[in-house]
């Protein structure tokens, strides 16, 4: 009984809560004076933090449903712009069309610490679009603005090293998301003269890094993982410094998610390492293929196959299953995958290049693949073997990509694939 009180009694303060927020809302688009704005988006970003998990719910919803366009005076100024498309007619139309919590925002964003409140509150937001597709269009007002606001002419790029700040690299240790970091000498060996580490900042969000890449300086282009992020490993000298290999990179930021930052962070250190050691000849990436083997599981799907590049795939998934190789589960793990005889490891080259090379160009294509390969980025090699960990069996049986950066290239090949062309080395292609 007193558990239900209490539980009753919390019910009452949040939906209190919500009410006052809603009110300081309308109070933020109405108010006038400069002062008294930041003082009211202060609170309300205040009172939406300190809103239970149920009530954050019912505020975006009353957003998508309170802060909307009028339909009524969209629809009249649409008529009036259709009789006469003139400049006033246009301007009207934008103005009337754009929803008020875009300007809601804007002004949550004029105060102190508002620009992080506001991803933190899109963070919130994104956790519930799968379940309430009703606020697409409160995400999209969201991401539309936050788009301009991290526009990358914005974002100032730093080099990481051992001498940063320590909350900068517990940061950088915290959110790795590609190959984890095993305490302070496994990063203190990721920052060695032939390892560098670059992050994008926002001038709003000074000590916070939006996102980080990992690259090593090498004398050939990689073929597995664990010799890079071996923290035992001995550093190279830079006369042996041939290729900039990408192998991680990190998003920070949940709420920025779908605001473009790692293209430009890549074409930027590639850029900045250039200019740091000219005997650079070659740009590329050390990639884990995460869609791999659930893509296999799945039948391998690949939509629009010329009929000879169709039936070459029905033959090498037939040969796999031949081979004895019809429940993958079997080739998870890093023992089963050392032993395979050569003929099997073609085979699953072979429908990797498939995979990428075909599927990546579908909405449900690879991600990391279709982030490279939208980038301007080559596929260029396949390695069997290449990541040996528990999730690199799991996910990929193992493989790991090389995408190619020539950046003379990005552009054409950035083209291609918006076209449904994946660009692609002639080994590669051969296999498919």
């Amino acid at each position: 009984m007193l558990e239900e009180l209490r539980n009753a009694a919390r019910r009452v303060q949040g939906e209190r809560g919500l009410r006052d927020l809603l009110s300081h809302c309308r109070q933020l688009l109405t108010e006038r004076g400069e002062a008294n704005s930041v003082a009211i988006a202060r609170d309300v970003v205040a009172r939406f933090a300190a809103l239970p998990d149920d009530q954050q719910t019912v505020f975006f919803e009353r957003l998508s449903h309170d802060f909307s366009p009028d339909p009524a005076t969209v629809l009249q100024s649409a008529q009036a712009y259709a009789r006469e498309p003139n400049a006033p007619n246009l301007l009207r139309l934008i103005r009337n069309a754009e929803p008020p919590r875009q300007e809601l925002l804007r002004r949550i964003n004029r105060t102190p610490g508002g620009t992080s409140s506001i991803v933190a509150m899109r963070r919130a937001l994104l956790a519930r679009i799968k379940r309430q597709p009703a606020l697409e269009a409160v995400e999209a007002d969201f991401l539309h603005l936050l788009s301009s606001w991290f526009n990358p002419g914005f974002l100032q790029m730093q080099r990481v090293d051992w001498n940063s700040p320590a909350q900068l690299l517990e940061q950088i240790i915290r959110h790795e998301a590609v190959h984890q970091i095993d305490g302070w000498d496994d990063l203190r060996r990721r920052l060695q003269p032939d390892r560098r580490c670059f992050a994008f900042f926002h001038p709003q969000l000074p000590n916070e890094p939006l996102i980080f890449v990992e690259v090593a300086l090498l004398p050939e282009m990689p073929a597995a993982i664990a010799p890079l992020i071996d923290k035992a490993s001995v550093p190279l000298l830079p006369k042996q410094f041939k290729v900039a290999a990408f192998y991680s990179i990190s998003n920070c930021q949940p709420g920025l998610k779908g605001v473009s930052l790692g293209n430009f962070l890549i074409k930027r250190v590639a850029e900045e390492l250039q200019r740091e050691l000219p005997q650079l000849r070659t740009f590329c990436t050390l990639s884990p293929i995460p869609g791999f083997a659930a893509w296999l599981r799945a039948g391998a799907p690949c939509a629009g196959l010329t009929k000879p590049r169709a039936e070459r795939l029905a033959q090498t998934l037939a040969a796999l299953g031949t081979a004895g190789i019809g429940d993958l589960a079997a080739l998870a793990n890093a023992e089963a995958l050392r032993a395979m005889n050569p003929e099997t490891t073609q085979l699953l080259l072979r429908l990797c290049a498939f995979y990428l090379g075909q599927h990546s160009t579908a909405p449900g294509g690879d991600p990391v693949a279709r982030f490279h390969l939208d980038n301007g980025a080559r596929l260029e090699r396949l390695n069997a073997l290449g990541d040996l960990s528990a999730k690199g069996c799991k996910q990929s049986l193992g493989l790991m990509v090389n995408y190619l950066y020539d950046l003379d290239k990005i552009e054409v090949h950035h083209e291609k694939f918006t076209q449904g062309e994946v660009a692609q080395s002639r080994a590669l292609a051969s296999l498919l």
